[in-house]
């Protein structure tokens, strides 16, 4: 037998050996289903480097004590984690904004917002400055504000009303350029050395991590570094950089003896034959410094690298995306609240038969469902802020954010705004004709929604993976057997003790109970949305334990499968979050909007079309936002109507 069972494992595998124990999930899981070691090894690089972010948190702030993991494997919702009632916003962060926003306001109404080349201007960067808004991430210490970031979303959703570029800027330098890198792996004198001049605006930072070959694949990396004594020498290529230009200080990802490294870098006053910006043409970002940079035996001192505790320079890469997606979200609120504001007068303006558009059943609708999806991003945005601020780790939670936010952005400003407006949507100077690419963007920004959903499924399912099927493969392959089969008694002797884990587990599962009253101090129809949600979200671990099931090894191949699952989950963790938010807010406005996307999320959900009372529900409240009655607008300005009508 000992014979046969080596010439299937020659068969089946090859060459490729069993993976060890202490390879990470994705590459066991990839080596177990026959994808070659190429491969699993660059997706286990990926994956390690997520594991090392983990352990950079307590045991009770990872992944598995996450609100979501909690609700999907263990069938229990910690309520308490999903509830969240915000604290007044520190004096001093709001009086930073209320300078910030000042700034901002005036010097776009003088035509001073922008430089001649068409980017927020070197004066505007400076004047912000001066309000403290670069320094809000970074801690007192060291010359910054110190911010929350549920202050900080908060900032960002409302600088987002005004010039989302500008929002989006303090996003790129606070959360996913240098700043986090610093504050979080930097040693005492290299935070001394750097942050000062970060908090106080002297250097803006971006984080260069993306290259020609190198996206969603980061183990493509080519940019090199070279220990030459005391200093670095850098060779490769960056591109589509945000907020790269002279005299800025970048995180910069490269190859330091065949592994990701990060080394902070000053990036020179002028070009030069060792570094000079790879320019080209670029639809959105259009406002910001968006360009390649090539290093040509460029040098850096070799005091500038930053050394985690835990991995390697993706280790760093992966920590700050989470603010960076939170951070998205909030900057689609405010853009949002923009659209909406702009809709309103135009919905006044515009008459067709004899009557204001604003008055017709299609335009309300849309008024409504715009309102909704600004405060399903407010619940989440505030949830997932709130969760980083309290020490989790909050990755699931906050790839909802960013896929909730840039998915209803996008549908707003296309189904909603330019359907809306018309014609003059593509005239120059219009909202959207202006800024369509940059409504769209954020659907690829901080990773494409889709990827990012299988990087959601992932997350959810590693250590239930880990713990009941990789043990299973394990013994799968080593018999060489590719498909087995339940009555082949072979099959079943060898794989008694792994199914018999699973199968306690799956026993054990359908005995927890699940506590009924759950969600309670809400209005009736938000209640019953919550627990609707609760009892969805607490039945998937069949669901998807099934599908791993029938997939078995190749489920990575199931990429449409994982998305799908994905996705359903993330619109009940909407949902819940929706109808908790929307149940504590003492607007009826913002209550009657929370229950319209709770509606247009349930019925996604459940594969089912708006019914009449669902129209009057949507169309009510967009009469009652076109009366001008609801609060979360209060202060935006809108556009001045273009081509009005001849007199």
């Amino acid at each position: 037998m000992n014979r046969e069972v080596s010439i299937s494992n020659d068969l089946s595998h090859g060459d490729h050996p069993l993976p060890s124990h202490e390879a990470s999930f994705a590459e066991t899981a990839l080596l177990l289903g026959g994808k070659s070691v190429d491969e699993s090894k660059r997706t286990g690089a990926i994956d390690s480097a997520d594991d090392h972010v983990e352990k950079m948190f307590a045991c009770h702030y990872q992944t598995t004590a996450s609100p979501i993991h909690r609700a999907i494997w263990e069938r229990n919702i910690p309520m308490s984690l999903f509830h969240f009632h915000p604290a007044a916003m520190q004096d001093e962060i709001n009086q930073a904004m209320n300078r910030a926003v000042t700034v901002v306001k005036q010097r776009k109404l003088a035509g001073q917002l922008l430089d001649s080349a068409g980017k927020i201007s070197d004066d505007s960067l400076t004047a912000l400055a001066e309000t403290g808004y670069w320094g809000l991430l970074i801690p007192k210490l060291y010359g910054g504000l110190g911010s929350s970031l549920v202050d900080f979303t908060r900032l960002l959703k409302t600088m987002a009303t005004v010039d989302p570029t500008v929002a989006g800027l303090a996003s790129v330098h606070g959360c996913i350029g240098a700043v986090d890198p610093v504050r979080t792996f930097g040693t005492e004198p290299q935070k001394q050395r750097f942050l000062p001049s970060m908090a106080d605006g002297t250097r803006l930072s971006a984080f260069a991590l993306t290259e020609p070959c190198a996206g969603s694949d980061l183990t493509a990396l080519r940019t090199t570094a070279h220990r030459v004594g005391d200093e670095f020498v850098i060779n490769g290529e960056k591109l589509f950089i945000t907020n790269a230009t002279t005299n800025r200080t970048i995180g910069l990802v490269c190859l330091l003896d065949q592994t990701p490294a990060v080394l902070i870098v000053d990036l020179p006053e002028v070009e030069s034959d060792s570094f000079w910006f790879r320019k080209y043409r670029l639809h959105a970002l259009k406002h910001t410094h968006n360009q390649g940079m090539v290093f040509k035996n460029f040098r850096v001192p070799a005091e500038n690298l930053l050394i985690p505790q835990h991995g390697d320079g993706l280790t760093i890469a992966y920590h700050g995306l989470n603010l960076g997606r939170v951070s998205l979200c909030a900057n689609a609120a405010g853009t949002m609240r923009m659209m909406l504001a702009n809709m309103l007068p135009w919905g006044s303006y515009r008459r067709t038969y004899g009557e204001s558009i604003a008055r017709r059943e299609l335009v309300r609708r849309r008024i409504g469902l715009l309102a909704s999806y600004i405060v399903g991003c407010d619940a989440l945005v505030d949830w997932c802020a709130n969760l980083l601020d309290i020490g989790y780790r909050g990755e699931m939670e906050c790839i909802i954010a960013k896929v909730f936010g840039s998915e209803v952005q996008k549908t707003a400003a296309i189904e909603l705004f330019m359907k809306t407006h018309g014609g003059r949507s593509f005239l120059h100077g219009h909202l959207f004709g202006d800024n369509v690419h940059e409504f769209l963007a954020p659907c690829i920004y901080e990773g494409e929604g889709e990827m990012l959903s299988m990087a959601f499924f992932k997350s959810l399912v590693k250590a239930h993976g880990k713990s009941y099927f990789e043990p299973i493969g394990r013994i799968l392959y080593e018999l060489g057997i590719k498909s087995p089969s339940l009555t082949n008694p072979h099959h079943l002797w060898k794989l008694k003790g792994a199914m018999a884990n699973y199968a306690k587990w799956w026993a054990g599962m359908r005995l927890t109970q699940v506590a009924t009253s759950r969600a309670t101090g809400l209005p009736v129809e938000l209640r019953t949305y919550a627990e609707r949600a609760i009892d969805f979200l607490t039945t998937r671990c069949f669901h998807i334990s099934a599908t791993m099931r029938s997939h078995q090894l190749k489920l990575a191949d199931r990429q449409c499968s994982m998305v799908d699952l994905s996705l359903q989950i993330q619109d009940a963790v909407v949902l819940l979050c929706t109808s908790l938010y929307g149940g504590r807010s003492p607007n009826e406005i913002t209550q009657l909007a929370a229950r319209v996307l709770c509606g247009e999320l349930w019925r996604r959900l459940q594969g089912a079309r708006p019914s009449n009372v669902d129209y009057r529900l949507m169309v009510s409240l967009g009469a009652a936002i076109s009366d001008g009655s609801w609060s979360e607008l209060e202060g935006i300005e809108s556009d001045e109507i273009l081509m009005k009508y001849l007199p």
